[in-house]
Parts: structure tokens; C-alpha cells; sequence
């Protein structure tokens, strides 16, 4: 085993130095560079994305909101025309949404966050 391993240490030390004397300051410089740029087109991309999903969240939850509007609408109408059976249907479409427009609601602040980050 010993063998082995003194044969692993020679000949990592020699890649080592090959590496060492192949290495040039410039060129390592100029990749390091060329990596941080692609990895910031990468992050913009990303937040780009982030904040085109957080729109989208507003913009369904506004249209739930006002759907849940237009539901207590017909259930006050449906009250003032004394159906009682139709304003209870009403109602509960109309909760149904404003929970809708919560679960977006929070989606929409999860996603800002991560956005900002």
C-alpha cells in the first residue's frame, strides 16, 4: 500500500506542477471574468422571471378580487329580489374567491420576496 501511495503523491505532484507552469495570470483572469458575466446574465434572467411571475399573481388576483365583487353583487341582488336560494349561492361563490384572492395574495408576496433576494 505504501508503494501505491507514494506513487499517487509523485504523480499528483507532478500534475500539480505542469498545471503550476501552464498556468498563465492573464488568461485565468480573463475566464474568471467571462464566468462572472455569464452568471450575471443568469441572475437578471432569473429576476426577470421572478418579477414577470410576481405581475402575473397580481394581475389574477386583482381579477379574482373583482370577480369575488361581483359576486356579493348578485347576492345583494338576489336578496333585494327576495331569492334566497340564489343569494346564498351567491355568497358562497363570493367567499370562495376572496379566499382565492388570499391564497394569490400570498403567492404574490412569497414571489416579491423572492424576487428581491
Amino acid at each position: 500500500m505504501a508503494l501505491l501511495e507514494r506513487v499517487s503523491t509523485l504523480i499528483r505532484a507532478n500534475l500539480n506542477d505542469l498545471i503550476d507552469k501552464a498556468e498563465e495570470p492573464e488568461k485565468l483572469i480573463k475566464q474568471v471574468i467571462l464566468d462572472m458575466e455569464n452568471q450575471l446574465i443568469q441572475v437578471k434572467t432569473q429576476v426577470a422571471v421572478a418579477l414577470a411571475d410576481q405581475h402575473m399573481l397580481e394581475k389574477k388576483r386583482k381579477e379574482i378580487e373583482q370577480k369575488a365583487a361581483e359576486w356579493m353583487q348578485k347576492a345583494e341582488l338576489a336578496i333585494d329580489k327576495e331569492k334566497d336560494d340564489l343569494a346564498k349561492a351567491a355568497l358562497e361563490r363570493s367567499v370562495a374567491h376572496q379566499k382565492m384572492a388570499e391564497s394569490f395574495k400570498e403567492q404574490e408576496a412569497d414571489q416579491k420576496t423572492q424576487a428581491e433576494s
